[in-house]
C-alpha cells in the first residue's frame, strides 16, 4: 500500500463524507460574512442553505486563502509521521495560494530532506477540482506511487473541463466582474452568461445566453461537445450548485439522458462557502473529462 498523504484545499466542493470516504484530506480556507471570520468547512459551520440565504438578504462576503504559515503546521504532522505528501492546490487562475503551499514546501523541504513534497496546481475549482482529486484517489487506491501520479495529475489535469452559468447577476455587479449598466440589461433581458476555465486556470466568459431554459440546453451541449470518446463517454460527471438545486437537476437529467455509459449517475454537490461567496446563489456547474482545455 502506498503510504503517502493525497490532499487539496477546501474549494475542491466534495462533501466532507466523500473526502473522508477517499481517505482525501484537505485545508480550509477562510470566508467573512458581515466581517466575521469562518472557516470553509464544507457547510459544517454555517450550512450552505443558511449562507446563501444570508447572501440573497444581503449579506457582506469576502474571502481569505491559506498563507505560507498555515500550510506549514498543516503539513507538519504528516512529515513527523514518516509521511510523503502530494497536494493539488486551487487553480492559480483564481488564487495566489499554490505560491503559499510552494514557500511552505521549499521551507519544510530543508527541515525533512528525506521526504517528498509534491504541490500541483489543479487549474480547477469547485467540484471539478473535487473530479480530480477523486481520479487521483482512484490511481492511488490501485497502486500508483506518488512520483507516478504526480506526473499523472500534471498530464491531464487540463482534461477536467468547468462550465458555469448564472441566473443571478447581482453578486457578479457586486463583485465588480460586470458593470452596473450591463446587469441591469442583462437582468431585463433575462441573460445568464455561461463561462468556462480555460487552460490558464482562469473563469472566462463565453456566450451571452437568453433565458434559463436555453443555457441549460447549452451547458449540457457542451459535454457533447467536448467530452472523452462523445456519447460513448463512460467517465464520471459532477455538477455543483449554489441554492439552484432545480436548475442542476435539469442539468443532470440531460446529461444522464445523452450519456447512458455514465459512470454511475450525475453527482450534485454544492458550490462551497468560499466559492460561493464570489457567485452568490444561482449559478451552476458542470464538470467532466473531455478533450484539452484551450484559452
Amino acid at each position: 500500500m502506498n503510504d503517502y498523504v493525497l490532499s487539496c484545499c477546501s474549494p475542491a466542493d466534495l462533501s466532507r463524507e466523500h473526502f473522508e470516504k477517499r481517505d482525501i484530506r484537505y485545508i480550509y480556507f477562510h470566508y467573512y460574512l458581515n466581517e466575521t471570520p469562518y472557516p470553509d468547512d464544507l457547510g459544517q459551520t454555517i450550512p450552505f442553505d443558511e449562507f446563501y440565504r444570508a447572501m440573497a438578504n444581503g449579506a457582506e462576503t469576502r474571502t481569505s486563502q491559506v498563507n505560507e504559515d498555515e500550510f506549514v503546521e498543516y503539513f507538519t504532522p504528516f512529515l513527523e509521521q514518516g509521511r510523503d505528501i502530494l497536494h493539488v492546490c486551487l487553480s492559480s487562475g483564481i488564487s495566489g495560494v499554490y505560491n503559499s503551499a510552494c514557500l511552505a514546501q521549499k521551507m519544510l523541504q530543508k527541515k525533512y530532506p528525506e521526504r517528498k513534497i509534491y504541490i500541483v496546481d489543479s487549474l480547477g475549482a469547485s467540484s471539478g477540482y473535487g473530479l480530480l482529486m477523486d481520479k487521483l484517489a482512484d490511481l492511488r487506491d490501485g497502486g500508483m506511487d506518488i512520483d507516478a501520479l504526480r506526473d499523472w495529475a500534471e498530464e491531464n489535469k487540463l482534461n477536467v473541463h468547468h462550465w458555469f452559468f448564472s441566473t443571478d447577476l447581482s453578486f457578479y455587479v457586486k463583485g465588480g466582474r460586470i458593470s452596473k449598466t450591463s446587469g441591469f440589461f442583462g437582468t431585463m433581458l433575462r441573460i445568464c452568461p455561461l463561462l468556462n476555465m480555460d487552460s490558464l486556470g482562469r473563469l472566462i466568459p463565453r456566450e451571452k445566453i437568453r433565458t434559463k431554459k436555453k443555457v441549460i440546453q447549452r451547458i449540457a451541449e457542451q459535454m457533447q461537445l467536448h467530452a472523452q470518446n462523445g456519447a460513448d463517454y463512460d467517465g464520471k460527471c459532477y455538477i455543483s450548485q449554489s441554492a439552484c438545486f432545480e436548475d442542476a437537476r435539469a442539468v443532470a437529467d440531460l446529461v444522464e439522458a445523452a450519456f447512458p455509459k455514465l459512470k454511475g449517475k450525475v453527482l450534485i454537490n454544492s458550490i462551497g462557502n468560499l466559492i460561493g461567496s464570489h457567485t452568490g446563489p444561482g449559478t451552476v456547474a458542470l464538470f467532466f473529462w473531455g478533450d484539452k482545455r484551450e484559452n
